[in-house]
């Protein structure tokens, strides 16, 4: 291996910045890391930012100083594969790479209902969340479309934290299905405590600026409205030719490589990552462990051997209910419910730990190699709803 090896890190989130800092680690190549926003965002904190809450800033090119990573501001406009380059929307000429990391998440897909693009708000980035939480200093009725954990996390850390605001949660489905009888019965025991009105079996049609309407006609008049059912990844692969799912997810094999461009490799929500039990989910547990392995089997392919390749099984379904309440269900390797659960003090003891900051990660992986077990059990929500959906990104 040489040292002018380029590898070329699309999305510093959280499975980007980590497999950009383990290549650096592992390789002599020259990383660059490309992300829109100067700052990382904590999407698994992003409802605590949506209710006026203030998180820690970190600056992107702070997490990968003194190392071989090189950040660039700015939007990827498109890849070209032969050329192997990549167009960035701050640069006045394109990015070559001889390997191409494809780390750029997903975001909430509000294109599916009419009105959820102009008047519903989002957790996709700080900047809408925090417009959310100012406008929530003025609502007195709030609606949540969607009742998977990101909808539930959202609906309960907005009734904590502004308890004069009347909450609904509307979904398709009953709130946290995937759950165990005893776990689920737990969570919805907690809505029922903080005042937030369920409404599942309903789906929403069109959004207003003053409310829904639902698929029988009726009008649920509100303040407000967060969406967070249906996941979207960005169109950049499909555009650039390389094989992608029907959610423009790109297509790995076992080593997470592109079946089409071995390359590439895909890593997180931008992949379709398939395993013994089916597709992985996007979710942070699985993404940053995908993050670490694909950096194991970029400097492996460097050196050149062979990839290894990579084995995932879930572990546990962590939700905050609001900052004093949460319930973990843990799970068989495919999601499943085991019987397994806690609540409470220790539930929210456990979240807080298994979803804290990334920011000690990044530092270690700095300095160490770290192998994908040991983050095996990082993060848990799953990036999905239950009331109109499919997987939008970067």
């Amino acid at each position: 291996m040489t040292d002018t090896k380029q590898v070329l890190v699309i999305g510093a989130g959280y499975t980007g910045v980590l497999t950009a800092l383990g290549v650096a680690r592992r390789t002599k190549a020259r990383v660059t890391l490309v992300n829109p926003w100067d700052t990382f965002t904590e999407r698994l904190r992003m409802h605590q930012t949506a209710t006026g809450q203030r998180l820690a800033a970190h600056r992107i090119a702070d997490l990968v100083r003194d190392t071989r990573v090189t950040f660039v501001q700015g939007w990827v406009t498109g890849i070209d594969t032969a050329a192997r380059t990549a167009t960035v929307s701050t640069m006045d000429s394109p990015i070559p790479y001889d390997i191409l990391v494809y780390a750029v998440g997903s975001t909430t897909d509000t294109s599916r209902v009419p009105g959820a693009t102009e008047h519903a708000f989002t957790l996709n980035d700080p900047d809408t969340a925090r417009r959310m939480a100012d406008h929530l200093t003025a609502s007195r009725s709030f609606l949540v479309c969607g009742a998977g954990l990101t909808g539930i996390e959202a609906a309960t850390e907005i009734a904590e934290s502004h308890p004069d605001v009347r909450v609904t949660l509307l979904s398709r489905g009953e709130p946290a299905e995937m759950m165990g009888p005893k776990a689920h019965a737990y969570l919805m025991g907690a809505l029922e405590r903080l005042g937030i009105t369920v409404r599942s079996g309903v789906t929403v049609t069109k959004v207003l600026p003053d409310g829904v309407e639902l698929d029988d006609g009726e009008f649920v008049a509100a303040d407000g409205c967060l969406w967070t059912t249906g996941v979207s990844v960005a169109p950049l692969a499909t555009r650039a030719g390389i094989a992608t799912d029907a959610t423009g997810r790109i297509v790995t094999d076992p080593t997470l490589r592109s079946v089409s461009h071995p390359e590439v490799w895909a890593v997180g929500d931008a992949a379709a990552i398939r395993q013994a039990y089916g597709v992985m989910h996007g979710t942070c547990q699985s993404g940053i462990p995908s993050a670490a392995h694909a950096a194991a089997n970029i400097a492996r392919a460097l050196r050149g051997k062979a990839g290894r390749p990579f084995r995932f099984g879930y572990v546990h379904q962590p939700v905050s209910l609001g900052r004093k309440d949460a319930v973990i269900q843990f799970t068989f390797g495919d999601d499943t419910p085991r019987r397994w659960f806690i609540t409470g003090r220790l539930a929210v003891r456990y979240k807080e730990t298994v979803s804290s900051s990334p920011i000690p990660t990044f530092g270690l992986s700095r300095r160490l190699a770290l192998p994908p077990r040991i983050l095996a059990t990082t993060g848990g929500r799953r990036n999905r709803g239950t009331l109109a959906g499919p997987p939008a990104g970067y």
